[in-house]
């Protein structure tokens, strides 16, 4: 059962030049109390073939968290150009934002990037070397939504006995599973509903 489930994350800036940071909007749920903060990070995947080169462009923590629906607004920098190989500046990137409670990952949301040249003579003839300040980079709005079952520190309810005028009824609390949810995608966005 998961205690927290995205319900949508709405980039702000989305297209933006390359070097500009990245501002989104992240809206969850939270259907228990939790005792410690959850932990957001967001990474840049410039090369899937070598792990060492992602970069964690920023985190941070959000708590104490009310149950109901909650949101909070991120910015997080743009990538180190010095840490991209060349032959992976341009096409295809994953950014990837985790949440975490207690060190433990309960959900990834990873989005495409695409980086390219802000005019058609530079797209046809790239320049020898990359030039960052001409870069535009545009994330998909179809987010790949993988989410972990961890150990939440809260209990389910315990049950109820419900003694009308009959025999005894016992009835749970129902806590829905982030696997009941259907991931459907808005415009910037994603969102389970």
């Amino acid at each position: 059962m998961s205690i927290v489930s995205i319900k949508n994350v709405q980039f702000l800036n989305n297209p933006a030049r390359f070097l500009d940071p990245y501002h989104f909007r992240v809206t969850f749920e939270c259907i228990a109390p939790l005792k410690d903060d959850l932990e957001w990070k967001l990474i840049y995947v410039s090369s899937p073939d070598n792990e060492s080169l992602d970069q964690e462009l920023d985190d941070c923590l959000v708590g104490p968290v009310p149950v109901g629906v909650n949101s909070f607004e991120f910015q997080g920098t743009a990538p180190s150009p010095s840490r991209i190989p060349t032959d992976d500046v341009l096409g295809v990137a994953a950014l990837i934002l985790t949440g975490s409670y207690n060190d433990q990952e309960f959900v990834r949301v990873g989005y495409y990037q695409n980086t390219e040249y802000d005019n058609d003579e530079m797209r046809e003839n790239p320049p020898a070397s990359i030039a960052f300040e001409r870069l535009v980079r545009d994330l998909s709005d179809k987010p790949r939504v993988t989410r972990f079952n961890i150990k939440w520190d809260v209990a389910p309810q315990p049950a109820q006995i419900v003694a009308p005028s009959g025999p005894s009824v016992v009835q749970s609390a129902a806590v829905p599973s982030a696997n009941d949810y259907i991931l459907s995608t808005g415009s910037n966005g994603v969102a389970v509903s």
